[in-house]
């Protein structure tokens, strides 16, 4: 898997060479304010790529967060891919946040699935249903399953998933990243102990968003 023990996600080194080459070549011609100007561009790509180490919280039964960001949903919904009524959790991740994105639970990947989309406000509900997306369907050693959707937005144009089918992974993982602001939409079975509430601020890897029955 990708970006283990990587300051910045490998995702982001092109468009920091590029800004970066960038921002020299404007130096170099003493073209002073775009120089100055590239060198924010440059800096803020790095930030955006960041990718710091977590260290998951609770034990196995707990789910942590898959991204940083907001909790803009929360309550029952009907989960197309598996066909039943579960406990959805969105978070939406703006272009200030940490965009790697993280397993919520330890388990494996027992099917993915893409749909390609339209790039709405990742904050419209009609997102969930309309919006270019990537989900992988995870089931646990005790054999409960959850599914995990990274959902483009209106800014971010490229999701990047790593694990296949038949992968094993663990909680707190580095799985994938959305590019330039986005959602995760997190599906948990009916009888989850919910531990976030809505408008909480949560970040990836760290923050219990409830425990499996």
């Amino acid at each position: 898997m990708r970006n283990k023990n990587t300051p910045i996600a490998a995702e982001g080194y092109p468009f920091v060479v590029i800004a970066g080459f960038i921002t020299l070549l404007f130096a170099l011609l003493a073209w002073k304010v775009l120089a100055a100007f590239f060198l924010v561009v440059t800096l803020f790509i790095v930030f955006f790529f960041r990718n710091p180490q977590r260290t998951p919280r609770g034990d196995e039964n707990a789910v942590v967060s898959p991204a940083d960001g907001v909790v803009i949903y929360l309550g029952n919904a009907h989960e197309s891919h598996l066909d039943e009524e579960m406990v959805k959790i969105s978070i939406f991740m703006s272009v200030f946040n940490v965009h790697i994105n993280r397993v919520p639970v330890s388990g494996r990947v027992v099917d993915s699935f893409y749909l390609p989309g339209k790039f709405l406000d990742v904050r419209n509900e009609r997102a969930t249903f309309e919006n270019e997306q990537n989900g992988l369907v995870l089931e646990t050693a005790r054999g409960i399953k959850m599914v995990v959707v990274q959902v483009a937005g209106l800014i971010a144009r490229r999701i990047v998933c790593y694990p296949k089918v038949g992968d094993m992974l663990h909680r707190g993982q580095r799985y994938g990243l959305i590019r330039f602001g986005s959602r995760l939409d997190v599906y948990l079975p009916k009888g989850v102990e919910l531990r976030v509430s809505m408008g909480d601020k949560i970040v990836a890897g760290e923050t219990i968003l409830g425990i499996l029955p």
